[in-house]
């Protein structure tokens, strides 16, 4: 064959002039035959990789490590090497402990046990409070975070991992205790050793890449796994296999792919979808399941807090320790599509710039960066002041976790006027400005330099709705229907109507069904769960079908209950597998009670009342605050007619949360239903003035008051009913008998007349009318 192919050549070379002329023509060919071989080879490779012989589909994913994608990409690498992200979390080892560990003792001014930290054979040790009260000694296994604090891991039994509640400052170097303060004792769920502090539930999701919860409800343990400690590369790009084995071709050879195999795209992205990405960590929230790090809807695996009492403020700002996602989407900053790379450098996590400067990348200096607009001096008393820079104003923060100063992110224009309207903070009165002044002083001051004038602010809406005032439902309506505002506040909006169950709401929350955001169609879904079932077959059925997984699974719920007869059986299907999807969801989180809770609430929605009850039970063996649990046992121990259990639960309920005045209603009923007339007026009168928005409670109150003779106060309260329902024909009936059983005609006359003049179609108030007239001309 050498020799042949030898001869070849001499003949394409060295023939006569025709055969030279000939072989050069052969040679320019294979020429251009091989340089569009290579163009096109890349092509070839790509219907190779996406037609793979025997099973049409791409490689399995799987995750590869940072170390692996450093080795191409270095900048990022080395940027990230070092940030939070890398130091998310790490085993104890000399070179990652920051404590001092060296026979050092801290005594808890809170609680006055003294822990003893020491090293014992190279491991890192501590003697504190133990989970029965006494001192006892435990070794620390990992370390968890870095600035300006670091956490300790302990292993505890069932694969737990339990955070000890005495933390290293590493800014000044010293132990200190961490919150929250008021631990009732060993039981409570908060304390180092309980459900509360546990990182398989509460940390782990956010502090590791890939990690696998693997809660067992029934042996109450776990198994947690993760696939690298810290928060990698793969956290926020996804599993890298594919994107490996495409790098891993020669240049020339990789196909032309999108996203180079790359299963999260982070470049080229809307601030929507780069938002969504930082969202499972930086967010108050609840898990549906574990984070596998691939593309979706934010409510694939998670559902964010709403703006609720407790967690925010009334306008929106931080409160509790909510992160960042709940205030960023509440921000002019996040409508105009700024995103967290803006100002983020997204590897090492720190500001592009410094000061006023990272602000200044996109609003003019001229017009924002001078006195005319903070009126703030760069000095002050020969010292340098910060109240010229744009975060003092408008990202006033909070302290969490006893010293970590965490700037609040919806970016707002102060607002004095709320804080003396509605009593919301503002950043003028924080604690290192001017917290030594009046708020009369601090809104003064700003009028003269901002005008009087300001535009209507949504937190004066829903302070209205947390107070139960009775006029704020048509406000809220308008205000969840309003598309130029945030999704998280409309949705808020949506969720507070819950105390206007009016025929509008109804409509309202009917229609946002079809809402095209997630957050809005699962809070709905969530506000219609009373409908009759016609209604709720006809308007939340089709939601079975929804792509998005928090939507589809809360649909199932609100369904449940219904007899499969009902259901189309085009329907019953996806129903079914809907339900499951909602109880694999509660599942996962069984560790917690709300999510036990909610277990005990589809298990009595589908009628098993015993295993709806041991679900309450075990909800509240978890965390004996939770009163959800201890309410809804109440009344399942109600309908099985052990009342005086019932009782209990809800008395424990209103010592621990006295403002809960639909707890209040519900223990009036059920002392009513034993005869304790004078205990329930009690009980309902409270719920009444609670709840002026809400006249139910009134109304039973009236009830309970007649019961008892007291028929003057019983007017009284039937009238207050009427005065906010003046339709309902219940309350009008109540109270004409009232009139007419004391032969007050001419207080009967009066009602039916003011009540006809509100509602002139009213049937009850006209035939009552007639009725007396009748008799007059009788007389």
């Amino acid at each position: 064959m050498q020799v042949d192919k030898q001869d070849d050549r001499s003949r394409t070379t060295f023939g006569d002039a025709n055969s030279r002329s000939y072989g050069a023509r052969q040679f320019e060919l294979a020429a251009l035959v091989a340089f569009v071989l290579i163009l096109i080879s890349p092509f070839i490779y790509l219907q190779r990789d996406s037609y793979s012989i025997g099973t049409g589909t791409k490689p399995e994913l799987h995750f590869v490590g940072s170390p692996r994608c450093g080795e191409c990409h270095q900048g990022a690498y080395e940027k990230w090497r070092g940030s939070h992200h890398d130091l998310a979390m790490d085993i104890a080892t000399e070179e990652t402990v920051l404590g001092d560990f060296n026979d050092t003792r801290y005594t808890d001014p809170y609680n006055q046990v003294t822990s003893h930290f020491f090293r014992q054979d190279q491991k890192f040790m501590v003697t504190t409070e133990g989970p029965d009260g006494a001192l006892d000694t435990f070794e620390i296994t990992h370390v968890f975070g870095v600035y300006p604090l670091q956490q300790y891991l302990v292993p505890f039994p069932g694969g737990r991992l339990q955070c000890l509640n005495i933390a290293w400052d590493t800014r000044d170097n010293r132990w200190y205790r961490l919150p929250p303060y008021e631990i009732k004792n060993t039981g409570d769920w908060l304390h180092w050793t309980r459900g509360g502090q546990t990182w398989n539930g509460m940390c782990a999701e956010c502090h590791s890449t890939r990690v696998v919860k693997n809660y067992d409800m029934g042996t109450d343990s776990y198994r947690t796994s993760w696939f690298e400690i810290d928060v990698g590369c793969e956290s926020c790009h996804g599993p890298g296999s594919r994107h490996d084995a495409w790098a891993a071709k020669p240049p020339l050879a990789r196909p032309l792919v999108e996203n180079a195999e790359l299963v999260v795209a982070t470049s080229g992205i809307t601030s929507e979808a780069q938002i969504a990405l930082c969202a499972p960590c930086h967010s108050r929230r609840f898990q549906l399941g574990d984070n596998a790090h691939l593309v979706g809807d934010v409510l694939d695996i998670m559902v964010p807090s709403l703006l609720e009492e407790g967690l925010y403020f009334a306008d929106g700002q931080i409160l509790e320790e909510v992160y960042v996602y709940g205030s960023y989407v509440q921000s002019k900053m996040y409508r105009h599509g700024i995103r967290c790379s803006d100002c983020h450098e997204v590897h090492s996590l720190e500001l592009h710039r410094e000061g006023n400067d990272v602000c200044l990348q996109c609003h003019r200096a001229e017009e924002y960066d001078r006195y005319e607009h903070h009126f703030h001096k760069r000095e002050y008393e020969g010292k340098p002041s910060d109240g010229h820079l744009c975060v003092k104003c408008h990202m006033p923060g909070r302290i969490y976790m006893g010293i970590d100063y965490r700037p609040d992110h919806s970016l707002r224009i102060p607002r004095p006027d709320l804080s003396l309207s509605i009593g919301t903070p503002n950043s003028c009165a924080a604690a290192d400005c001017h917290a030594d002044k009046p708020l009369n002083w601090i809104n003064d001051h700003y009028q003269q330099w901002y005008g009087k004038t300001r535009k209507p602010h949504y937190g004066e809406l829903i302070a209205a709705a947390r107070s139960l005032e009775p006029d704020a439902g048509e406000a809220l309506r308008t205000l969840a229907s309003d598309r130029l505002m945030p999704v998280i506040v409309r949705a808020t909006a949506l969720s507070l109507l819950r105390n206007n169950p009016e025929q509008p709401t109804t409509n309202l929350l009917v229609s946002s069904l079809d809402d095209s955001e997630s957050l809005i169609r699962y809070t709905a879904i969530r506000g219609l769960q009373d409908l009759d079932a016609a209604q709720l077959l006809e308007s939340v059925a089709p939601k079975l079908y929804d792509p998005v997984k928090a939507v589809r699974i809360e649909a199932a719920a609100a369904l449940a209950g219904l007899p499969t007869s009902q259901i189309r059986e085009d329907d019953r299907a996806a129903l079914t597998a809907g339900i499951e999807e909602y109880r694999e969801a509660m599942r996962y989180n069984s560790d917690f009670a709300p999510q036990r809770y909610n277990l005990g609430n589809l298990a009595l929605a589908l009628g098993n009342d015993e295993e709806a009850r041991a679900y309450y039970e075990q909800a509240i063996a978890i965390d004996d605050q939770f009163y959800p649990a201890k309410v809804n046992l109440a009344m399942a121990l109600n309908r099985s007619g052990d009342n005086e259990a019932a009782e209990k639960f809800l008395r424990e309920v209103i010592v621990q949360q006295p403002q809960l005045y639909e707890v209040s209603y519900s223990l009036g009923l059920l002392l009513a239903e034993l005869e304790k007339y004078e205990e329930a007026a009690e009980m309902l009168g409270r719920a009444a003035d609670g709840m002026p928005g809400y006249t139910r409670p009134r109304y039973n109150h009236a009830l309970a008051l007649l019961k008892l003779r007291r028929y003057e106060e019983g007017e009284q309260e039937l009238l207050k009913a009427l005065e906010v329902e003046p339709e309902n024909r219940e309350y009008f009936s109540a109270l004409a008998n009232l009139y007419l059983n004391f032969r007050m005609i001419d207080k009967a006359e009066q009602l039916a007349r003011s009540i006809l003049q509100r509602v002139p179609n009213h049937p009850d108030a006209a035939q009552l009318l007639e009725m007396i007239n009748q008799g007059k001309k009788n007389q």
